[in-house]
């Protein structure tokens, strides 16, 4: 079963991207950004955010809870 971990792996690989760019991009060290991807250290939920937005997908998808990569629609007030 896939988790988040295996998640922000394969997304940052299928972007060709290394890990000290995701850091960057997060603004943390590449060592904090290898400790997320091997599941020592929890993703904050701020860099979860980023890491959607980014990567055009949501944090449903990132945290497994979908299969569907699309973001949700934003609403609009009502």
């Amino acid at each position: 079963m896939k988790t988040y971990v295996d998640r922000i792996r394969e997304l940052r690989e299928d972007h060709d991207l290394k890990q000290k760019d995701v850091a960057e991009l997060l603004g943390t060290t590449q060592q904090v950004y290898s400790r997320y991807e091997k599941g020592l250290n929890e993703i904050p939920i701020h860099h979860l955010i980023t890491l959607a937005r980014f990567y055009k997908v949501s944090t449903d998808y990132i945290l497994c809870l979908t299969n569907q990569t699309s973001p949700y629609p934003l609403m609009k007030n009502l």
